[in-house]
């Protein structure tokens, strides 16, 4: 084989492989964002029945412009929601054991989705619940909490 026809060998291979499709994604992740966000909060669940916060913080937006609102008002930051989290959440006898029911996911446009549930938590200290609103935005392909108000 000469240099030629190596050189359109190798030019009709680039060719070809420069066709694939750009948006195709891993096919390991999930379909919709729906199913990715209800995957995330399953993570989030097991990483808090497990007793690991920062495992359960990973769902939310590593960024200062991050809210959570609580019984106790507005909290903005990743380090500060953490910050409440570890101080309201001390052991795992107050963190007990979570269960989230998701009423709905609603996707807002490409990039947000507005979800609304309940969480209950089973614990020795006395049980919890109450309800949540999230708002998930995609983010370097990633679906994180933006906001959260959890009452």
């Amino acid at each position: 084989m000469n240099a030629i026809n190596l050189l359109v060998i190798v030019s009709l291979f680039l060719s070809v492989s420069s066709c694939a499709d750009p948006t195709a994604t891993d096919s390991s992740a999930p379909a919709t964002p729906e199913a990715a966000i209800r995957a995330s909060m399953e993570k989030q669940e097991s990483a808090w029945n497990n007793g690991d916060i920062y495992a359960f913080m990973e769902t939310y937006w590593h960024h200062d412009s991050l809210l959570f609102v609580g019984s106790k008002g507005p909290v903005f930051g990743w380090q500060n929601t953490l910050d409440r989290y570890t101080n309201t959440y001390p052991d795992t006898a107050a963190m007990g054991k979570l269960h989230f029911d998701i009423l709905q996911v609603k996707q807002l446009s490409p990039t947000h989705c507005f979800v609304l549930g309940k969480w209950q938590l089973t614990r020795t200290v006395g049980n919890a619940s109450g309800h949540f609103t999230l708002l998930f935005e995609k983010i370097e392909g990633e679906w994180v909490i933006v906001a959260d108000h959890s009452s």
